[in-house]
């Protein structure tokens, strides 16, 4: 069979993987100061990520405002709810222990797909990998791309990345161009916003005195989904969270085909009022393909 490869790394030092609970599949990550944990049977989220015990995922308990999914791209395929096979019913687990976890959806009956995520570590780097996977399990060839959520508390952050051109719909977020980089300080709105850019391969948000540093493939600005972008930001109305979305590029999978990507995320301890020194953290960090 072949496979389409695309290729995700968090940082850490080690990895252990424990089911805390066996009739809710909960996993336990835990890399020196960092852990993270996932649960199988509520769609493979990862419900928390924390350094030592400051949380910066988040915790809200509203259906569809927390921890960090996984969904298949262009959302005009599937419109709304989000394809409950891929973000809320059981993954199978495939493979513990030994530095990796890897679970599987069940297949979706509207789109024919299925959903793959393998949590492992690289001794060399200190990082940890997260390798989504899609798989065609239909008789008709699919075009799809892979797209990962990850929703952060709206509490007085800092979203940026770097965009190539403009920020579009222009105007419906206020962010500021400052050393290369496009800044989003965290508001309060009446209305749900969500904007869309071509990046150069990373997502930062800086909040509590830590830095979330999603690190993935940068596309060019034909890859991408039709209707959809490499970086895309949506907020909450009111200030209750943040989704940090990324996305790989839009690929044609033959019958049995699956495409792999991987998106690179670090959490480190960081002083969150000095730009510069962001910067400056997210440009030692190895891009997709150097790491």
């Amino acid at each position: 069979m072949k496979q389409v490869l695309l290729t995700a790394l968090f940082v850490c030092t080690a990895f252990t993987a424990s089911a805390q609970d066996s009739s809710d599949q909960v996993f336990t990550l835990k890399n020196g100061d960092v852990s993270m944990t996932i649960n199988a049977d509520k769609g493979g989220k990862i419900l928390s990520l924390k350094y030592q015990d400051k949380e910066v995922l988040s915790q809200s308990r509203w259906p569809e405002s927390f921890g960090s999914t996984f969904w298949t791209s262009p959302q005009k395929e599937w419109n709304w709810p989000p394809v409950p096979e891929f973000d809320k019913q059981t993954y199978t687990v495939k493979q513990k222990g030994e530095g990796r976890l890897t679970i599987t959806s069940p297949v979706s009956a509207r789109l024919g797909l299925s959903v793959g995520k393998d949590f492992q570590t690289d001794a060399k780097d200190g990082a940890f990998i997260i390798t989504y996977s899609i798989k065609n399990e239909g008789n008709e060839p699919r075009r799809v791309a892979p797209w990962e959520i990850s929703r952060v508390p709206n509490a007085d952050g800092l979203i940026f990345f770097e965009a190539v051109d403009s920020i579009w719909p222009a105007g419906l977020m206020s962010f500021e161009t400052e050393q290369g980089a496009s800044w989003y300080k965290t508001d309060e709105a009446p209305q749900n916003r969500k904007v869309n850019a071509d990046g150069h391969g990373w997502l930062a948000y800086a909040a509590n005195d830590l830095l979330l540093v999603k690190r993935f493939q940068d596309l060019k600005n034909n890859e991408p989904a039709p209707g959809e972008a490499e970086v895309q930001v949506y907020v909450n109305r009111g200030k209750t969270y943040i989704e940090l979305e990324s996305q790989g590029a839009y690929t044609l999978l033959q019958p049995g085909e699956q495409l792999q990507w991987t998106v690179r995320w670090y959490l480190l301890p960081a002083d969150t009022t000095n730009r510069k020194d962001l910067l400056k953290k997210i440009s030692a960090l190895p891009a997709i393909g150097q790491e």
